[in-house]
């Protein structure tokens, strides 16, 4: 009976944290979306010197208590599913470890000077921002797009670099250290610099050829922009034709119930089992 208990238990609170179905899970990821953008605001508050001086002490003791909550969530994540391993290395296991142990690290190291450039840990904090990746789901079809096209834009970064060497080698030849041009190393930097339309103007060419050569480089630059875009959005594109899979009356039955033993998600209305690992679904 003890045991049935208990895995009631860890089976509501799975359903509430992991789940966002039922009512108390719309609300627990609501509350944390709130939590997040708060720990966020309070980390930019604390970087503006003339707030964080009046301030300090309502921004500590507002960490602490999401420093807090952050840890109870966690260890609740931990403590309802079946391979908790799994996911403490996954990359929200990870990110949420991240964003909670740095106000810990300064209470430890904080009164020592000798390790006072451990305060920058403090800024690990930021990665609440990625906890909110777990709310934009549209962003997975974005990920893939990417994934899928990894290959394309890494021949096509490639050749951008082998042009910047060429392009920067030429104008070290031609301008010289007169202009600033002063090596090689420093020749390619400014035509990443000119290639990617930035232009800080540290160095400029002053020879009639160099200027010609870096107007076409600047106007390479536009085109060279657009390439990246071009090859995601098609394969943007791609995934979204491959998405609906099944018929259109069939994707509104997807939820977003998740299995507690290898915490893959989006489960068929009314499955009993999980499509992945097989293991019986909480219905």
């Amino acid at each position: 009976m003890t045991s049935k208990t208990h895995t009631s238990w860890r089976k509501k609170l799975h359903e509430i944290i992991y789940e966002a179905d039922t009512p108390a899970g719309k609300l627990f990821d609501v509350l944390l979306f709130i939590i997040i953008l708060a720990s966020i605001i309070l980390v930019m508050l604390e970087s503006v010197k003339s707030f964080d001086s009046k301030y300090h002490d309502f921004i500590n003791t507002a960490e602490w208590i999401i420093t807090i909550l952050f840890s109870i969530e966690y260890i609740a994540r931990i403590v309802t599913v079946k391979k908790p391993l799994k996911y403490v290395c996954s990359f929200y296991g990870i990110i949420d470890l991240l964003s909670t142990i740095p106000k810990y690290i300064s209470l430890l190291f904080g009164g020592i000077h000798a390790l006072a450039a451990l305060r920058a840990l403090r800024l690990l904090r930021v990665f609440r921002i990625l906890k909110l990746g777990r709310y934009m789901g549209a962003s997975n079809m974005l990920v893939s797009a990417l994934k899928a096209s990894r290959a394309k834009i890494s021949v096509f970064l490639f050749a951008v670099l082998i042009l910047c060497i060429i392009s920067g080698t030429l104008m070290y030849l031609i301008e010289g250290e007169a202009s600033g041009f002063k090596s090689i190393p420093v020749s390619v930097y400014w035509c990443i610099v000119t290639l990617t339309t930035v232009g800080f103007g540290d160095i400029a060419p002053v020879t009639p050829l160099g200027q010609f050569i870096a107007a076409l480089i600047m106007i390479l630059g536009y085109g060279i922009i657009a390439v990246p875009t071009g090859i995601v959005s098609a394969e943007y594109s791609a995934q979204g034709k491959k998405t609906p899979s099944l018929p259109e009356p069939h994707k509104s039955a997807l939820n977003s119930q998740s299995c507690d033993n290898c915490l893959a998600s989006d489960h068929r209305d009314h499955a009993e089992y999980c499509y992945h690992c097989g293991t019986p679904l909480h219905i």
